[in-house]
């Protein structure tokens, strides 16, 4: 159990839903124009099972990069970060493809059942969507690192993460919610997106050089360590600048603005990697920068909620 726990990187679990936290909360707080009161709207069910699915999918990610990398030995002696249970031998490849079976089946019935309970049986266009995304996900998630064609080794993993944790994660659970899309969520889903993609970024950086060796070509791979640099910048600060934005055009008073205490940990991350010298060095920065990402999403969800007292009543005690 010990070595399944590592398989599954905790630390990465509170990253994952974070997209799910904001926009549940979003959906909470702004409920369409035909419906009363937030309880018409949220459903403890879609939340639940909305968790377990990205869970699911991150943990499915998680052990798909370890069978992947580790058949194709990227997960070598040369690697900077934490030994992996396939590369050390903890766990064998064919336990970790069953594992990635399983995973696979119990997140897709999870997503099933997100989605009866969101659509039930009367709305098949929406329910089909969803389950199509459902599988795209899942497949994602799995050719990341696994395969010949794994698209994690020709750059297109940042695509892949800021897509479905960022953009899916975030607008999709508001849309099982409310059945509408508003625009003013892209703002915060960019911003989960992009911070998830940073994370990846900062797991790059560190894995540079032993990744360049196994020909696994990475976004840093190949742009190289300076770039790299930048583009880690742009990454969060348009992330913190999106935020701003969908603040000030959601008329936040100033007392809203609780949420910018997660920007103090963001810059200072900033400066830590602007100051490194070597890549090994960042390892603790992941935790550091998903964490943040993690506590933004719950203050910005407090911020979103402006009648806090109100929405206790209604969720809880049934209260008009």
């Amino acid at each position: 159990m010990k070595h399944w726990i590592e398989a599954a990187r905790l630390r990465t679990l509170p990253l994952s839903v974070s997209g799910i936290i904001v926009g549940s909360i979003f959906a909470l707080a702004n409920p369409p124009a035909d419906i009363y009161t937030p309880t018409d709207v949220f459903d403890w069910k879609i939340l639940g099972f909305a968790l377990l699915t990205t869970l699911g999918l991150q943990v499915l990610s998680n052990f798909a990069n370890d069978y992947g990398d580790g058949l194709k030995g990227t997960d070598n002696a040369d690697r900077v970060g934490p030994q992996r249970t396939i590369q050390s031998g903890k766990i064998t490849p064919k336990e970790m493809k069953n594992a990635i079976v399983l995973t696979s089946f119990l997140t897709l019935l999870s997503a099933i059942a997100l989605i009866y309970f969101a659509f039930g049986v009367s709305n098949f266009v929406y329910s089909l969507f969803f389950l199509i995304l459902g599988i795209a996900a899942i497949t994602a998630a799995i050719r990341y690192t696994v395969g010949r064609s794994a698209y994690g080794y020709r750059g297109l993993g940042d695509a892949f993460v800021f897509v479905f944790f960022g953009l899916v994660s975030t607008l999709g659970v508001s849309f099982l919610y409310s059945k509408e899309l508003d625009p003013l969520l892209i703002l915060p889903a960019v911003s989960i997106g992009l911070l998830s993609v940073g994370v990846l970024n900062l797991n790059n950086m560190r894995d540079e050089a032993s990744d360049r060796k196994s020909n696994k070509n990475t976004l840093v791979v190949q742009m190289g360590g300076k770039k790299a640099k930048n583009y880690h910048y742009f990454l969060v600060l348009t992330a913190i600048i999106s935020v701003l934005v969908f603040s000030f055009l959601s008329d936040f008073r100033l007392d809203q603005y609780l949420f910018v205490l997660a920007f103090i940990p963001m810059l200072a991350h900033l400066k830590t990697v602007a100051n490194n010298k070597e890549p090994r060095l960042l390892d603790p920065e992941l935790k550091k920068l998903a964490l943040s990402t993690f506590l933004l999403s719950l203050l910005l969800s407090v911020s979103m909620i402006s009648l806090l007292s109100d929405i206790f009543v209604n969720l809880f005690l049934g209260g008009r």
